[in-house]
């Protein structure tokens, strides 16, 4: 029996929302801070996907300058009716404090992997938006935020749109407070026979996380919630490899079968810290009594499950390294906060390399001059070559494993402070606390650099080459597992936002002028599983 290996999106991918057109199957996820905004995942059998688009790819969709860490992008809600895709979003601006600024958008297209509209501005109620389309009606279906002594959830609450005047019309409808659960959000309407079936994201996208689901024979509720609720949840499992299950959505096959997708988080160890972020695993379900259950039964979601009675399709791999010799950066990298423009990430400046013109620090939320993709397993070697010629302690370029502003292990070429000496420096921050390696390495009169960072778990090596083949460790080894939600949470306010995952990619920094650059010649990353198994077919 062919079976799905969970997590089906590896590497941070929460928030699915899942979408079928025909034998299509679409699911987005959140991005937060990260640009272009939302990804969107395409199969054909349920196992087996391929990144396709970031639909929020120009500052008219989504301005992100200045706002802080794991705010941006959250819970985008596909859907698709008579034609047309529909993708609602919320674009955080801010989350410190009682007032949250949550503004709701939505952006429409005929051709999901083409462009999308400008933005519908929807309602800032609250955040975690869906549309419903029933009967000819669309529905808007929110969390409500409730700044009153603390309360913050408030419950989920609707209100009919017009396609025609494009705005939110007619009374808001409170649906449900949720269960006792609490931290109830993520919101999806869904009707299937006499009822209406509404799904919640609840307590908490941490380990008491879950997903709730309640009926209705009206829209307006009131909903009652599942026998066992919730239906969903690792919650009582401490013990299962995926944890923090909850925040879904759900899906009818062509054929009458039913998934639900949902976030999970695979821990480095028992309860511990998921540098990997929230992921996007999924489940067989099957109806009984009105109501629907796991397959396998409980509410513990596995790592493997049986394969759909669909067609396998499967996509050919894009391999590891990438060379910059392309017109366009791959798909795989995202910026922080800004789009890759030629002011300051150009494939045309120099034939053959990507060149990064220095900008602000890793800690900035403004104007980082950054490109990273996600890291997607526990073992993974990333590294780069890079010409570049510091003037002064103020210039930076190199290999960045970054989990956000306050987060990050940095092997980078510098100088020392009159300029006369090209060094290589580690610099590692965790909190804000920034430490940096005592003896730097002297590569004055090297042309070109390669910067290579081993990260196996939670701890991280960094390593250099001045030939390209024989490499030399460059400092100690670092503690990976900062780079993660739980860390960052740690210790700190509730609801303090801390929602991305681990990342590496290339970045430059200019701190005097803005403008000093670096080339890169190439970009490579390895995950040493796959290396593995793709040594072990051969033999």
């Amino acid at each position: 029996m062919s079976y799905i290996q969970n997590p089906i999106l590896k590497g941070f991918n929460p928030d699915p929302s899942i979408c079928r057109v025909g034998d299509d199957y679409f699911i987005a996820t959140s991005t937060f801070e990260w640009f272009p905004g939302v990804q969107i995942h395409h199969s054909k059998d349920l196992k087996n996907w391929r990144l396709v688009a970031r639909p929020l790819n120009r500052t008219s969709q989504l301005q992100m300058k200045g706002i802080p860490d794991s705010c941006g992008v959250w819970a985008p809600c596909l859907t698709y009716d008579n034609g047309v895709f529909y993708l609602v979003y919320t674009n955080v601006k801010s989350f410190d404090g009682v007032w949250k600024d949550t503004p709701n958008y939505m952006v429409t297209t005929t051709d999901i992997y083409g462009d999308w509209s400008e933005p519908i501005y929807l309602s800032s109620r609250g955040f975690d938006g869906s549309l419903f389309h029933d009967r000819g009606k669309k529905w808007y279906v929110s969390m409500l935020v409730d700044h009153r002594n603390g309360r913050f959830f408030g419950g989920i609450e609707m209100q009919e749109y017009d396609p025609l005047q494009k705005k939110l019309v007619g009374d808001v409808h409170y649906l449900t407070e949720g269960t006792d659960l609490g931290l109830t959000e993520g919101p999806h309407l869904y009707k299937r026979g006499d009822y209406y079936y509404i799904v919640l994201a609840e307590g908490g996208t941490e380990y008491g996380h879950a997903m709730s689901i309640g009926r209705s024979s009206s829209i307006f509720g009131p909903y009652e919630f599942h026998p066992k609720h919730p239906f969903i949840s690792a919650a009582e499992s401490e013990g299962n490899p995926l944890q923090k299950s909850g925040h879904g959505d759900l899906v009818e096959t062509q054929n009458g079968d039913w998934y639900a997708v949902f976030l999970v988080g695979r821990p480095l160890t028992t309860r511990g810290n998921c540098t990997l972020g929230r992921e996007t695993a999924i489940e067989e379900l099957e109806w009984k009594d009105g109501w629907p259950w796991l397959k396998s039964g409980g509410r513990v979601p596995r790592e493997r499950i049986p394969k759909p009675n669909l067609p396998e399709h499967t996509f050919s791999h894009n391999g590891s390294m990438v060379n910059f010799d392309a017109h366009m950066v791959p798909i795989e990298f995202q910026s922080l906060r800004i789009p890759m423009t030629e002011d300051w990430c150009s494939l045309t400046a120099r034939n053959g390399y990507l060149r990064l013109y220095g900008k602000e620090s890793l800690t900035s939320l403004h104007q980082q001059s950054l490109l990273a993709r996600r890291i997607q397993d526990f073992h993974i070697v990333a590294s780069t070559e890079v010409e570049f010629q510091p003037q002064n302690l103020h210039h930076m370029a190199g290999l960045v494993f970054y989990y956000n502003a306050g987060h990050y292990h940095y092997v980078c070429i510098t100088s020392n402070p009159d300029g006369s000496k090209k060094m290589l420096n580690v610099i590692s921050s965790d909190n804000y606390k920034m430490s940096f390696q005592e003896e730097l390495e002297d590569v004055t009169g090297v042309e070109s650099v390669v910067l290579k960072g081993e990260m196996n778990r939670e701890i991280l090596q960094f390593s250099c080459s001045t030939d390209g083949k024989t490499f030399k460790k460059i400092g100690r080894e670092l503690d990976a597992s900062i780079l993660s939600d739980d860390h960052v949470r740690d210790g700190r306010s509730r609801y303090r936002p801390a929602f991305t995952g681990s990342f590496v990619g290339i970045c430059c920094q200019d701190l005097a002028m803005n403008e000093h650059h670096a080339d890169f010649k190439w970009f490579d990353y390895q995950e040493i599983k796959y290396l593995q198994n793709q040594s072990n077919e051969k033999k």
